[in-house]
């Protein structure tokens, strides 16, 4: 399994969608009223759906934590870094998580976002099925040193989102729903979270507490998150949709399966 597209409803699509192309370096791939869809090249990876009405999610609910952009090399992400400082960019954190190193901002409506870079797999740390993974400070000065050039041309080629975390209400039901429903593996438990990957990455989907602990199920549509995008295999597909019960479940052979986690967040199987 890997992540897909990113859906975020957002308010102010101009603005937003501005914010992605200039700071992150997405390019546009597709656009209509009321839609934008970026990416690199021709991959989309974030998905903007226009709401102008759409009520403010609560920094308390079930909810988008950050959005993951992994680029290919350490390198890339010291141009980025040196990019979004020229750009006097606000950070909000930035940490060495051992199999990573990762920039912490947001986006103009409060969306979290990650870019980041692994270190080699073969340099991880496993102990009984789990990885290695801490939150230590990140050498931002050493890292900006590694740039070859401070010239920008926006995420390099092979870039993509590499996880989606996110906030939910109790970390046991995400795990059923996670791990028990999709089948990914719990990779990292880590005070307040859980991390969940798929052949053998560090992890693909983050869920944990820190903010959200007992937020209820969401009651109608808001700003933030509308749908993470997991592409998988077919069988894999059919392995998740025959756990479902004959309500839930959808026919044989169709390339998507629309779900919803215990709190209401859209998630979409596709074959690809």
């Amino acid at each position: 399994m890997r992540i897909g597209t990113v859906a975020l409803t957002v308010r102010d699509l101009d603005a937003v969608s501005r914010f992605y192309q200039q700071v992150i370096g997405l390019t546009p791939v597709e656009s209509r009223p009321g839609l934008a869809r970026l990416g690199v090249g021709e991959t989309v990876l974030l998905e903007l759906r226009h709401d102008p009405a759409a009520p403010v999610a609560s920094p308390r609910a079930a909810r988008l934590f950050h959005t993951a952009f992994l680029v290919p090399s350490r390198t890339g992400l010291a141009q980025w870094l040196l990019h979004a400082a020229e750009l006097g960019v606000p950070l909000q954190g930035a940490s060495d998580h051992l199999v990573s190193e990762a920039i912490y901002l947001a986006d103009p409506e409060g969306n979290g976002i990650e870019v980041y870079w692994d270190r080699p797999s073969e340099t991880w740390t496993w102990r009984d099925g789990m990885v290695e993974m801490a939150t230590l400070a990140l050498d931002l000065d050493g890292l900006a040193a590694t740039a070859r050039t401070r010239d920008w041309s926006g995420l390099p080629s092979g870039s993509c989102i590499g996880h989606v975390h996110l906030q939910v209400g109790a970390l046991e039901p995400a795990e059923g729903f996670y791990a028990g429903l999709l089948g990914l593996e719990v990779v990292c438990r880590y005070p307040g979270a859980t991390f969940l990957g798929s052949g053998g990455y560090h992890h693909h989907i983050g869920t944990n507490i820190w903010n959200s602990s007992g937020a209820p199920v969401r009651t109608g549509p808001t700003t933030g998150l509308a749908d993470v995008e997991i592409v998988t295999d077919a069988g894999t597909l059919d392995t998740v949709r025959s756990r479902l019960s004959p309500e839930q479940s959808t026919e044989l052979g169709q390339t998507r399966l629309p779900l919803r986690d215990p709190w209401g967040t859209s998630v979409t199987l596709v074959a690809g």
